[in-house]
């Protein structure tokens, strides 16, 4: 397995990006994105996905040449159209004029409307609590959760991030997870080695639990904590689709398919100051004080340091290198 830098990693992912139709500015984004998945070991939002990427760009599922359309309906809330583009640039857009909003009003909110999947979102609240705030981001994805008690798949896997300021140009907290008890990818990855899921992290089409992942396919993953899981997921639901104009998780089609419609998805940020309160950096220190008071104890987040080289499994590398290579 090679060891590959992150600055290689970045500039063949751009170079395939642009081979396969995108512009530089969409593919550079997507690339610094990419760079920061590998960096943290999350490989179902890094390489994983390039190829991906690159066939929905030659279909035309995805549209590189896309440019993000800027709006503030309201004084404290900035809308982005991704144009069926990449999110990470509509992200680009937005990301400074919400933060100027914020600064002014306290809170804002950032929409980002018909785009493709965001993958990491956490990649996204992290900027914006690097800037300073805290950040609350939501998204939605193609169905695969049934509510408890049903069969019908309803929501997607649904992401909620959460990141926040230390007051120092860092992160004090740091979290972005499914409302499932675990990420899509984490199955399909599973179906594609060959290898068994856990016990209770999906269900099949009769609604048992398995840990056949092509079942757990074509059945349900779980909601983490049963209702309370399921609750997120729809309130995820209901702002990523509802507060930004796009697609319902059950009319999304599978993320990964080369041909199909545009994603379409939805993703909703919440931006607040912490300078509206005094003495929010020392009370956060303070629950970080308590959180870390047992040996083993942290806040979400803390001691996560990003590598660099990473290893990168052969066959990936060689794919890579490969759509690069166009």
């Amino acid at each position: 397995m090679p060891q590959v830098s992150l600055d290689e990693i970045e500039r063949v992912v751009q170079t395939a990006l642009v081979a396969h139709g995108a512009d530089t500015f969409p593919a550079a984004e997507v690339a610094r994105a990419v760079r920061k998945a590998e960096s943290h070991g999350n490989r179902i939002c890094g390489l994983y996905y390039l190829e991906s990427y690159c066939a929905q760009l030659l279909t035309g599922r995805v549209k590189g040449d896309a440019v993000p359309l800027v709006s503030a309906p309201r004084p404290a809330v900035v809308h982005v159209d991704a144009g069926f583009g990449f999110a990470q640039p509509a992200f680009a857009y937005g990301l400074a004029p919400a933060l100027d909003a914020a600064r002014q009003f306290g809170t804002a909110t950032l929409a980002v409307a018909h785009a493709h999947t965001c993958t990491s979102l956490g990649y996204f609240t992290e900027q914006i609590a690097r800037a300073g705030f805290v950040a609350i981001g939501l998204t939605n994805a193609s169905p695969i959760v049934a509510p408890p008690g049903g069969k019908t798949r309803v929501i997607g896997t649904n992401p909620i991030a959460f990141s926040v300021p230390d007051g120092k140009g860092g992160l004090a907290m740091q979290f972005d997870q499914s409302t499932t008890m675990v990420a899509l990818g984490k199955i399909t990855m599973a179906k594609a080695a060959g290898t068994w899921i856990p016990e209770g992290w999906a269900v099949d089409k009769d609604g048992k639990p398995t840990t056949d992942p092509e079942a757990a396919l074509a059945g349900s993953l779980v909601s983490m904590g049963g209702y309370k899981g399921w609750g997120f997921g729809l309130m995820a639901e209901v702002l990523a689709a509802g507060m930004t104009g796009s697609v319902l998780s059950r009319d999304v089609k599978p993320l990964k398919a080369p041909e199909g419609p545009h994603h379409d998805l939805g993703q909703y940020y919440i931006i607040m100051d912490p300078v509206v309160s005094d003495g929010f950096v020392e009370r956060l220190e303070r629950i970080a004080e308590a959180v870390s008071a047992d040996e083993g104890a942290r806040m979400p987040g803390q001691g996560r340091v990003g590598a660099d080289p990473v290893d990168v499994p052969d066959a990936v590398w060689a794919q890579a290198i490969g759509l690069a290579e166009g």
